[in-house]
């Protein structure tokens, strides 16, 4: 039987089943292979896709969508249930098969499938495909976590805003093939795109459909289909295992927990949050624990790849308290940007790591930077200093993130007002991969972070960033592109390498 997913009541879920999902991971062992009827040519278009690795396994994704810009969301497939084969080989030319399965796409998720796979060897490269019918999939490559761990490289990349540009940091993401691949939020942008606003791409054109902002089910799983037609973007997806959280634009510019900055009640904006999280899912490779029930995602997650480093996937929007009214507001001691059991969680984790290293992942900047910055980790600064205390308690700590769509290097203080304060870690901001065009080496807001000696880089250039660790180091290479919006081509500049040493956290420029 397929797996039943637990502590969910699916009565929030919009219409969509429980079978519908189990269906997604797992067929039954007696569901036929072949498709009912014909299905469209290009079912793969939108490409595929894994995540959440683990030693033994990982998630599988696609979403058939012959037709990804269709405008009832639905990706041009037929109203009605479609097996899926998939296999998991050792080699890129499956001649070493090791794990074979069948998922069924419904319409209830917009034709997704999430197979969940298990029983695999630690620290391996494996490549899979799927099939429906006699169309077969592009092939990907995806990566176990190793079970000790000697060295792990991985990318960091936010903020892809299709409208603004073509996608060059993906296509050199792809190239490099990571072990794993950190997207840090804003996969997606809710804004109406408008030729004279804000359609930046050079060569494209959409249509009216887009030029509202997103708000049903049917407009989100539309925007995705945007996006995730990019070729570079699922090369990407294609070339490594991805590790996601989500940010604000996922649902809407700068909304927390069930709050929108817009206007939007409370009681209706929790209706624009479940369907935004849906979407989220049925279009990402995320496990079957990531399932939103409702206007409810726990996105939060812990990893460890094997001894070298603990990874904990953080949340900041869903728990988040309101923007501060005034100054006593944003120093009151109660407030969190992370809610009470969401810190508890991390606290529990960093303390009781053993790695050299810990990976924290989330959407927002933590680096003190200026007051006025609220929306950032500025706007919680007791939350924040429990963080830093927490992360004091355990090694290395490696802050990753993104928002900010610039390049930014900090050394992450104890306390950050006292210049002698012991510091606990390094915090590398990725830019942006597309949002806001091509950027420049430096901008106007250079003076707000540079004034503070902790910050070692600031590049206001898109692009991502590299990273290698091992036992006795971590190696960061921050890349830039000198333009996006013209085309795809432009070529990558390594416009920063930091060292960090696992003993003695800090910046070490190379």
């Amino acid at each position: 039987m397929p797996p039943q997913p637990s502590r969910r009541t699916f009565l929030q879920l919009t219409g969509v089943s429980a079978a519908s999902v189990a269906l997604g991971v797992s067929a039954p062992a007696s569901a036929d292979a072949t498709p009912a009827r014909p299905i469209p040519d290009g079912a793969f278009a939108l490409g595929v896709a894994s995540g959440d690795p683990r030693p033994d396994g990982f998630v599988l994704w696609t979403r058939l969508a012959p037709t990804p810009l269709a405008t009832d969301g639905h990706g041009g497939m037929p109203s009605a249930d479609v097996p899926v084969q998939y296999e998991v080989a050792e080699d890129s030319g499956f001649r070493r098969v090791v794990r074979r399965g069948l998922a069924i796409a419904t319409p209830d998720l917009a034709h997704a499938v999430h197979p969940e796979v298990r029983g695999l060897q630690p620290g391996r490269e494996y490549f899979y495909r799927f099939r429906v019918g006699n169309q077969l999939s592009p092939t990907g490559r995806t990566k176990t976590l190793p079970a000790t761990g000697d060295s792990f490289s991985f990318a960091t990349a936010s903020c892809q805003a299709w409208y603004h540009g073509y996608f060059p940091a993906h296509r050199d993401i792809a190239r490099r093939t990571p072990d794993a691949v950190f997207f840090l939020g804003d996969y997606i942008y809710e804004y109406g795109i408008n030729a004279g606003d804000n359609l930046w791409r050079e060569g494209v054109t959409v249509g009216p459909e887009h030029a509202v902002e997103i708000e049903t089910l049917e407009q989100y799983r539309l925007r995705y289909g945007l996006f995730k037609s990019d070729p570079d973007l699922q090369a990407a997806h294609a070339a490594a295992p991805w590790f996601l959280v989500w940010d604000d634009h996922e649902v809407q510019n700068n909304y927390g927990a069930a709050n929108s900055l817009y206007g939007v009640p409370p009681e209706l904006f929790v209706h624009r949050r479940a369907v935004a999280y849906r979407a989220y899912y049925e279009n990402l490779p995320f496990a079957l624990d990531s399932l939103p029930d409702g206007p409810d995602g726990r996105i939060y997650r812990r990893y460890d790849v094997g001894s070298l480093a603990r990874v904990h996937l953080l949340d900041t929007r869903q728990y988040r308290d309101p923007l501060p009214v005034d100054e006593a507001d944003r120093l009151s001691e109660q407030r969190t940007i992370m809610g009470a059991e969401q810190e508890r969680w991390l606290y529990d984790g960093l303390r009781g790591s053993r790695t050299p290293w810990n990976l924290v992942a989330g959407g927002v900047v933590l680096t003190a930077i200026t007051d006025d910055r609220t929306e950032q980790w500025d706007g919680y600064p007791a939350n924040r200093r429990r963080v830093l205390e927490a992360m004091g308690d355990a090694g290395t700590a490696v802050m990753l993130t993104g928002d900010i769509h610039r390049h930014v290097a900090s050394e992450l203080k104890l306390d950050f007002a006292d210049p002698a304060s012991r510091t606990v870690g390094v915090e590398l901001v990725c830019s942006s991969i597309g949002s806001n065009g091509d950027g420049v080496d430096t901008d106007q807001y250079a003076k707000d972070w540079l004034q503070h000696p902790y910050v070692k880089l600031y590049n206001a250039r898109r692009g991502y960033v590299h990273t290698t660790l091992t036992r006795s180091e971590l190696t960061a290479e921050f890349v830039t592109f000198p333009y996006i919006q013209a085309d795809a081509n432009a070529q990558p500049n390594v416009v920063a390498r930091f060292r960090t040493p696992a003993v003695d956290p800090r910046l070490e420029a190379l």
